[in-house]
C-alpha cells in the first residue's frame, strides 16, 4: 500500500438504491481457459478435450463453472458496488452449461439493502447468446467501508 496515495473505492451502503441494475458481458477464449487451467491445476478433460467432451451428452467442452463464479465476483469488485467491496456468501446454479467462445451476458441487480447487516442483496443472472439461463443466484455483498486514517491530522502540515 502506497501511503498517502488515494484510492478510489466503490460506493458506501447508504448511495447504493434497490433496484439498481448493471450489464456486462464475457466471453471465454482459449487463452482465458489455458490460464485458468493452468492457475489451479485443473485437468479436467471435460474442459478441454475436445475427443472426450464429444462422448458426453455435453458433445463439446465446456467453460468451468468456477470461471463463470469468478466473472460474477469481478463485477461485484469492479463495479457493483465496486473496489472495497466484499462478498460473504453467495448461492449460483448452472442450468446449462457454456461452451469456449460463447458470449454470456450477466445481470445483476440489487433486491435488498440490510443497513445493520451492512450488506446488501444482488441477485445475478446469466444468459449465453441464445437467450438460456446459465447462471442464475444470489450473492450477499458487503459494500466498503469508509477508511479510517492511518495517521493524525497532525502531520498535515508535512
Amino acid at each position: 500500500m502506497l501511503l498517502g496515495k488515494k484510492r478510489k473505492l466503490g460506493r458506501k451502503l447508504e448511495e447504493i438504491k434497490v433496484g439498481e441494475k448493471l450489464q456486462m458481458s464475457e466471453t471465454v477464449e482459449d487463452k482465458d481457459l489455458l490460464l485458468y487451467l493452468g492457475l489451479t491445476d485443473d485437468n479436467n478433460p471435460l474442459f478441454i478435450q475436445h475427443d472426450y467432451a464429444s462422448l458426453t451428452p455435453f458433445k463439446k467442452p465446456i467453460v468451468p463453472q468456477i470461471m463463470l463464479t469468478g466473472f460474477v465476483t469481478s463485477a461485484i469488485s469492479k463495479y457493483l458496488p465496486g473496489p472495497g467491496s466484499s462478498i460473504r456468501s453467495h448461492t449460483l446454479s448452472f442450468p446449462k452449461p457454456v461452451y469456449h467462445y460463447e458470449k454470456v451476458n450477466f445481470f445483476f441487480e440489487v433486491v435488498n439493502i440490510h443497513t445493520e447487516s451492512h450488506t446488501i442483496e444482488i441477485e445475478v443472472e446469466g444468459k449465453n447468446e441464445a437467450g438460456e439461463t446459465v447462471l442464475k443466484g444470489t450473492l450477499d455483498v458487503c459494500p466498503p467501508y469508509p477508511p479510517k486514517s492511518i495517521t493524525s491530522t497532525t502531520f498535515d502540515n508535512f
